[in-house]
């Protein structure tokens, strides 16, 4: 096993859309349904293995509250990925990643950044946003779609997987052929019960 690899993710998106959830269910698997909304920053680490080789994710957890993006501009600095995430349930949280977009191309350089969309809260059946236009968004961004609810586990670790190997081949780390445009996933998703994140 070669030397652990760090890098650095952010979690972006309205407030809302579930990242803490998204994180708890990564880092910790559990799912905590009622919680107040991140004040600026938290922050998680988790080791994960990536074609053999150690991973380390240090993974921040943004407000989405506008009172806080100057906060969430810092966080910005040295990041290697980028989780855009929206609620499919929530339309406006779907048109604001737009906005996102814009401020990770303000503050950093898109041939050093992974990104990927996620489109969370997967499990409800009353969505406002269907599969196919998450993954046109996807598209025209050229990047991943993923669909994930930390309430039911679904998809969650392939896309922290997914950006972590494409971490690895952006920093030449690693040499596998990943696509960015051709590798969306989406996870069978379950309409059980309404949740909130």
């Amino acid at each position: 096993m070669d030397s652990t690899d760090t890098f650095k993710i952010i979690l972006l998106g309205e407030s809302g859309v579930g990242k803490t959830c998204i994180l708890r269910r990564y880092v910790d698997n559990k799912f905590q349904p009622a919680h107040l909304s991140t004040f600026g920053i938290d922050f998680r680490i988790k080791k994960i293995n990536v074609y053999d080789r150690s991973v380390k994710l240090k993974i921040w957890d943004t407000a989405g509250q506008e009172r806080y993006h100057n906060i969430t501009k810092t966080t910005f600095k040295n990041a290697d990925g980028i989780l855009l995430v929206f609620d499919v349930t929530d339309e406006s949280s779907f048109e604001r990643i737009q906005f996102w977009m814009k401020e990770i191309e303000s503050n950093l350089s898109l041939d050093l950044i992974s990104l990927i969309l996620v489109g969370n809260k997967s499990d409800i059946k009353e969505r406002t946003i269907s599969k196919e236009k998450g993954i046109k968004l996807a598209e025209s961004l050229k990047i991943s779609y993923y669909e994930t609810s930390a309430l039911e586990n679904i998809g969650i670790d392939n896309a922290f997987m997914d950006i972590a190997k494409l971490m690895l081949k952006k920093n030449k780390i690693v040499d596998e052929d990943i696509s960015l445009v051709e590798n969306i996933k989406i996870e069978n998703d379950i309409p059980k019960k309404k949740s909130c994140c």
